[in-house]
């Protein structure tokens, strides 16, 4: 039998783990699999994992108020660095490009463990937009031993990186896995529990999203005048606002947004209430990567408030527009759309992510390698 250990800390991560996770453990017999929670974000990991079913065998409980990346590195690895110590590990699977990411895959190359690296391959090929995962991603990928890239462009990415072919395998996301996991009971408590917060979940309906740490500063002053235009413009639509506890964004966004009847503010919200939400919203403006890989499946046009992304292919596919932290462009995109019905604005792409099967090919692929 072979331990598996699959490292993580953020809801995406376990979001887009979930699948595969679930998926190895339909083959008790040969995999034991131990689930590792350094908690970069303690209670919306653990929340999320609750969802799928999951709880996790180890949490590490790193994070701090205040602290650096540096510090933050430091305190991950040094925990992990335990977790080697009192665990047999025969590979390590991490997924996408957070603190986590790196330092599960730094320790695992230390002791010569196999790393499965879940979505690599994305690139915006600027080292500070996005800042820190974009070298994160890269260092990644130089120690994995495969690579789960979830579309060809990915795959060009690593080549042109001499990352060898035999190590890269495209399989779509499985943040769309994910999606297919939701019942339609599940979806039926999250209209009722946004019914219990007197929130009209209509046909005008606007989801925002903002948390980035390159966004602090003066361009969350710039997205939130944005916002604040369009609030007072649309006064018969209804705008969400997931609130993320970071204070240099939370703060910013109660002083400036709470006074507005059609703006609500809320707790980072459960992940299927978050999709409940995508699913339903007449419009989606975000920095988040998971958000440019999901809303496609429901057909909801996305503003991506980034310079870059990694995600081109949802650009490429018209699914999504780049617009920055500039406010003429969140104007004018937002605009050409909620000026109009729901029913006009929505898109006929199919997306360009994934179809679902994702984790039935990873899984197919690590039994090779095992």
């Amino acid at each position: 039998m072979k331990n598996i250990l699959f490292v993580f800390g953020t809801r995406p991560e376990v979001i887009k783990l979930a699948p595969v996770m679930l998926e190895l453990k339909k083959y008790p017999e040969k995999y034991n699999v131990i689930i590792c929670n350094t908690e970069q974000q303690k209670e919306l990991s653990n929340q999320t994992l609750a969802y799928f079913g999951l709880k996790a065998d180890i949490n590490l409980n790193c994070m701090r108020p205040n602290q650096s990346l540096l510090e933050v590195q430091t305190r991950i690895l040094t925990a992990l660095d335990k977790v080697f110590d009192t665990n047999k590990v025969d590979a390590t699977i991490v997924q996408g490009d957070t603190m986590t990411v790196l330092c599960g895959a730094l320790a695992s190359f230390y002791r010569k463990i196999p790393v499965y690296h879940v979505e690599a391959g994305l690139r915006s090929y600027d080292i500070y937009e996005p800042f820190p995962e974009e070298v994160m991603r890269q260092m990644t990928s130089r120690v994995a031993e495969i690579n789960f890239a979830p579309t060809e462009k990915n795959r060009q990415a690593l080549l042109k990186e001499n990352i060898d072919d035999k190590k890269i395998f495209v399989v779509g996301n499985t943040v769309i896995d994910a999606l297919f996991c939701l019942s339609d009971e599940t979806l039926n408590s999250a209209k009722k529990y946004f019914e219990n917060f007197g929130i009209r979940i209509d046909d005008k309906l606007v989801l925002i999203t903002a948390h980035r740490r390159e966004n602090h500063g003066e361009r969350i002053d710039r997205i939130l005048d944005a916002i604040e235009h369009l609030v007072q413009k649309y006064t018969d639509h209804t705008f969400v606002i997931p609130v993320h506890p970071n204070p240099n964004v939370k703060d910013k966004i109660y002083s400036r947004l709470e006074k507005f009847s059609n703006v609500k503010l809320l707790q980072p919200l459960d992940y299927p209430y978050l999709v409940y939400l995508m699913k339903n919203a007449k419009l989606i403006l975000t920095d988040s990567g998971g958000i440019q890989e999901e809303a496609p499946s429901f057909g909801c046009p996305t503003l991506v408030m980034r310079y870059e992304t990694e995600r081109q292919e949802g650009i490429d596919a018209g699914v999504s527009v780049l617009v920055g932290a500039d406010y003429d462009k969140i104007i004018e995109h937002s605009e050409a759309i909620l000026s109009n019905s729901r029913e006009t604005t929505r898109l006929k792409a199919q997306n360009p992510y994934g179809d679902g099967t994702s984790a039935k090919k990873i899984v197919e692929i690590i039994n090779k390698y095992n």
